[in-house]
């Protein structure tokens, strides 16, 4: 017990010695102060003490305000009041107000000592479960973070994965190779711009990217045709869109990506496909999509005919703004500069050409 401090309050002197005796021939080492306000004084100056032994009626400071005082400022503290006062509402009050023990005068030497030494193991016994409490939440915290990191590492293995099976898309529909980077990185810029948190623009991220998926599902001699589409063509292109959703839709990850894949033909005022959405009905990942993917195609050369100009392009979706596009997404989307547009495009070309002369995994080293 040599290390356990002991604060004694009292303002009487023979009070205050009789128990600074049993407690030092205890081992215990004590300090003795003779009104409430000199043990405030010296708390604030050393509150390394394990137990506080004070008197209940004393002058000035009284014991139940010191009490007060020191659960407030010093809760790890155990607080053992001692008087002459034999009234139970005296007793009652120290204990509401936090007191650890209550022992009247006249006491015995082992009654002190016993309140004072399960006093001194009470705090011991707090602080090592304050301890373990602190080392556990830490623990947890670390744990956490690896379950967080390995999480992240899984789902940039599915992005990874994702990416093969876009390039996959890109070697089959050669005509639109680089499309579907580019129409992502275009819809995350407008998603970006609308203000929308990282989580669900990464979702929306990955419906557009994976928006034409459903093509694999496609023959080729339509996929390939040179020439205009039948009617019984177009109807089989156009299931796209539903067998993309099909193919994503039980993916968990993929769930929420899924129904932008299967909405990304819709228009704003119901004339889209394959279900006639309109307005609201259409999830916003698919309508901030649509003014990407045509952005794109307007401003990609094609065989049958060279890219438009991004003036011209925005020019275009303006028109179409409350018919085939969300007026508040063109909006956002007018409001951002062309030459992030010209910037980005650039950028996936450098990526792409770097990826088709293998270059990528030298950059990477």
């Amino acid at each position: 017990m040599a290390d356990e401090h002991i604060l004694v309050v009292d303002d009487e002197d023979m009070i205050r010695g009789i128990i600074c005796s049993v407690l030092d021939q205890a081992g215990f080492v004590c300090s003795p102060v003779n009104s409430g306000e000199a043990a405030l004084t010296t708390l604030q100056s050393d509150g390394s003490y394990s137990v506080v032994v004070s008197d209940v009626v004393m002058d000035g400071m009284d014991g139940l305000t010191l009490l007060s005082q020191i659960r407030r400022d010093y809760p790890d503290i155990p607080v053992v009041m001692v008087t002459a006062v034999h009234d139970i509402s005296v007793a009652l009050a120290a204990m509401r107000n936090g007191a650890y023990d209550y022992l009247l005068k006249p006491f015995e030497r082992e009654q002190l000592l016993a309140s004072v030494r399960r006093a001194v193991e009470n705090r011991r016994l707090k602080a090592e479960n304050l301890a373990y409490q602190t080392k556990l939440e830490s623990l947890v915290a670390a744990r956490t973070e690896l379950l967080r990191q390995a999480l992240a590492d899984l789902e940039r293995s599915y992005d990874i994965t994702l990416e093969a099976l876009g390039d996959a898309l890109d070697l089959k529909d050669a005509e639109t190779e680089g499309h579907s980077k580019r129409v992502t990185a275009f819809t995350i810029a407008i998603a970006r711009a609308m203000g929308l948190p990282q989580d669900r623009v990464r979702v929306i991220a990955r419906g557009a990217f994976l928006h034409d998926v459903g093509k694999m599902a496609i023959p080729d001699a339509i996929l390939r045709k040179p020439s205009r589409l039948s009617p019984e063509e177009q109807i089989v292109m156009q299931q796209h869109a539903q067998l993309g959703y099909q193919m994503l839709r039980k993916i968990p990850f993929l769930h929420e990506a899924a129904d932008i894949v299967y909405s990304h033909q819709e228009r704003f005022d119901g004339s889209g496909y394959p279900r006639g959405l309109r307005g609201d009905q259409i999830p916003l990942g698919a309508r901030i999509f649509a003014v990407a993917d045509t952005f794109d195609a307007m401003t990609s050369d094609r065989p049958y005919r060279a890219a438009q100009s991004i003036s011209s392009a925005r020019r275009e979706i303006a028109r179409q703004s409350d018919k085939q596009f969300d007026p508040e997404v063109v909006k956002v989307f007018q409001s951002i500069p062309e030459h992030i547009w010209s910037d980005l495009r650039t950028e996936i070309e450098a990526q792409s050409r770097t990826k088709r002369y293998g270059l990528g995994k030298v950059a990477r080293n």
